[in-house]
């Protein structure tokens, strides 16, 4: 038998391994083994990696594994602890695995699985083929992710280092995890379903605690211990469910190595903007002496409440060269081109209904990508309908590839002029790409409830990120500013406010991949929409 990564979304305390059959496991030879396991008990313990932050920092919901190649079997045990609300639901995704040839371990609620009842438990298997670096997972339901996620840290393979020249050796430490706290009232908000805005948090925090800004989390504002003269690896993960936030260490300059668990061309920055499902890969040289660690929201429509605050942790000091990454020498010419622009909008109510309709001029709030707003399939989920051959009455295959109107998309006076209408229409669209294509994809931000900055997430690929802008994107110029010779290679993409980025990959992962906004209330309103790429001839 060998031992397998498991672990529990909602009662840690009742949280079980489990073991598979040697000959059933993916990829025996490289799985990690059970200490407690009987054939384990009395063997000496395999050598691994030496972390410090493993014994005396770790993370209570990390998983840290040995490389790229890796399969492993993760057990979601949905047991809530009041039995009162029995309609609660939950899924998870490992946020930036690409899963290849394997969407029915995705997470996405009605798109590629059903929620999890609770009571229920789901195995997933994870699979991971060219991810390293620093990753996570969370809920994939409502607004469960606030609380339900962690980190997955994915190390070089045993024997290698990292592919980024050092004079010294890069040390780890703790995951920093970003994320956003409400008091209780102001959370129970989060499940009502009112069509207003969703409320602003509270308070941004820095591995659970807001730090010493706030008296009630002086005791356990998070402090990160390192040594004079050494190189540490900083894995920042964005796990805001609203904001992108800045990022930076007092007295310090970072040298950004990573997004995404894909390496990049190494870069300085003082700080560094995490959009929200967002990591970065950062060294830090330490200089010596204590220095605040601090994280604070990037709101770029100041039109729309935000939280202002600003979170802290302290960096303290115990005294108080392999080859660089490959890059692409040219993208495949494009095959398919999708110019899709996002928007904040309204649904009109069809008759009064004072707790659904608290949203502007007494209408619901939506959101839309090619003003088409994506609605959950009514009757189970796209992934089965697609392979069953049964899609009429669960999807669509015509979203658009642009939008159903040009217009000066991100004129700051089309709200007050009403030059276009804010209005959209609900529906499963989804998109059918042909095995192999080569995509290219261009978010265009607009401003008909006001510009903001959306990071846009897909599921199943990691992608290029070729161009970036302001204003709107102009076919016959700006493709000629493209980066075509070293792009960073992402999973989530902060779109500009009032910009557009520009992406590119290969389809080469077929089945059911869910695109969307990674502000949460922006996934709720349906800035959504999924991918179905057709099996390839060996697939």
């Amino acid at each position: 038998m060998v031992g397998v990564l498991s672990f529990c979304l909602a009662d840690r305390e009742g949280c079980r391994q489990e073991a598979v059959p040697a000959e059933e496991h993916p990829d025996r030879e490289r799985a990690v083994p059970r200490a407690d396991h009987p054939r384990e008990q009395g063997r000496r313990p395999r050598r691994q990696r030496p972390q410090p932050w493993r014994q005396e920092h770790r993370h209570p919901l990390a998983l840290l594994l040995p490389g790229t190649g890796y399969h492993t079997i993760l057990r979601h045990a949905w047991r809530p602890r009041s039995r009162a609300p029995t309609c609660w639901l939950l899924i998870s995704c490992r946020h930036g695995v690409d899963q290849p040839r394997n969407p029915w371990s995705d997470g996405p609620e009605y798109v590629t699985q059903c929620p999890i009842q609770p009571g229920a438990a789901f195995a997933y298997r994870v699979i991971l083929s060219q991810e390293e670096g620093t990753l996570w997972w969370h809920a994939h339901t409502g607004f469960d992710r606030a609380t339900v996620h962690g980190a997955i840290v994915v190390l070089p393979k045993r024997g290698a280092a990292f592919p980024f020249a050092q004079s010294a050796a890069v040390e780890e430490t703790p995951p920093i995890i970003l994320g956003e706290w409400w008091r209780d009232d102001d959370a129970n908000q989060l499940l009502e379903d009112t069509g207003r805005d969703v409320r602003p948090s509270d308070a941004t925090t820095i591995n659970g605690e807001p730090g010493d800004l706030f008296p009630c989390s002086t005791p356990g504002t998070v402090r990160v211990r390192v040594e004079r003269g050494r190189t540490y690896l900083l894995r920042v993960i964005n796990a805001g469910l609203t904001n992108d936030m800045f990022f930076a260490v007092a007295g310090h300059r970072l040298t950004v190595v990573a997004t995404d668990a894909r390496y990049a061309k190494p870069f300085p920055a003082d700080h560094i903007m995490v959009a929200s499902g967002q990591t970065v890969d950062a060294l830090l040289h330490a200089a010596g002496g204590r220095y605040y660690m601090a994280a604070r929201t990037f709101a770029s429509n100041t039109n729309v409440d935000f939280n202002n605050s600003t979170a802290t942790a302290i960096l303290e000091y115990a005294d108080a060269s392999p080859a660089p990454p490959v890059f692409p020498a040219a993208l495949p010419a494009v095959d398919e081109r999708l110019l899709v622009t996002m928007a904040v909008n309204l649904l009109p109510c069809a008759a009064p209904n004072a707790t659904s309709c608290a949203g502007p001029r007494g209408d619901r709030l939506a959101a839309s990508l090619n003003n088409v707003s994506f609605q959950n399939p009514a009757a189970g989920d796209i992934l089965g309908a697609y392979y069953r051959g049964a899609a009429r009455g669960v999807y669509d295959a015509d979203f658009p590839d642009e939008p159903p109107s040009r217009f000066n998309f991100t004129d700051p006076g089309i709200p007050a002029a009403g030059l276009v209408g804010p209005f959209t229409e609900r529906g499963t669209r989804v998109k059918v790409l042909e095995h192999g294509a080569a995509v290219e994809v261009v978010f265009q931000d607009t401003a008909v409830l006001g510009t903001e900055s959306h990071p846009m997430h897909l599921h199943g690929f990691s992608f290029y990120v070729v161009g970036r802008g302001l204003g709107n994107f102009d076919e016959g110029r700006d493709p000629a500013g493209y980066n075509l010779a070293d792009p960073p290679r992402q999973n989530t993409v902060a779109v500009p406010k009032g910009g557009w980025a520009a992406i590119r990959f290969r389809a080469t992962n077929p089945g059911v991949w869910f695109m969307h906004c990674h502000f949460d209330c922006h996934v709720v309103w349906g800035m959504d929409t999924v991918f179905i790429v057709k099996d390839g001839r060996n697939s």
